[in-house]
């Protein structure tokens, strides 16, 4: 099956730098598994405080603020679907991508390993984002910390 991005995921795209641009585009026609837009691309220093404030962000030094972060859904069956465990799916177009268009990204889920520290570029991991991702949880455990799981969340290294 072969998916693409709808208007409004391409409008979210606007200001968001062009190299992570393009892997999210190339990213969803690799997508064989899981269809996927993006949900948010910039964002405003009142809006990233607001997340911070919330809970769903850490830090006032979102990648948001400077348009090297996107943030993406998927979709199963049409509908909307936060489940972890097909962004994994999602992380894996992303890598595909990266690698062809050249562009170093870090993926929300899989921040840091062992053998690669933050932020690793998912390029360079051997093995399937649900690996690392798995790695990443097994070193923040062991580290006597939290992982931070944040499975839509992509973005360019600099």
């Amino acid at each position: 099956m072969s998916f693409k991005l709808s208007r409004r995921s391409l409008d979210r795209l606007e200001g968001v730098d062009e190299d992570l641009q393009a892997v999210v585009k190339m990213a969803i026609t690799l997508s064989d598994k899981i269809d996927f837009g993006v949900v948010q691309g910039m964002r405003t220093l009142e809006q990233q405080k607001e997340l911070v404030a919330s809970g769903a962000s850490q830090t006032l030094k979102s990648k948001h603020l400077e348009g090297k972060a996107v943030d993406l859904m998927a979709y199963v069956n049409g509908r909307a679907c936060w489940e972890l465990n097909v962004y994994d799916d999602i992380a894996d177009a992303m890598k595909e991508a990266a690698i062809q268009v050249g562009v170093p990204i870090c993926w929300g889920a899989a921040w840091g390993t062992p053998q690669a520290k933050y932020p690793m570029d998912i390029r360079k991991w051997e093995g399937t984002m649900e690996e690392a991702m798995n790695a990443y949880i097994d070193l923040r455990r062991s580290q006597s910390r939290r992982p931070f799981m944040d499975g839509p969340h992509f973005e360019k290294i600099d």
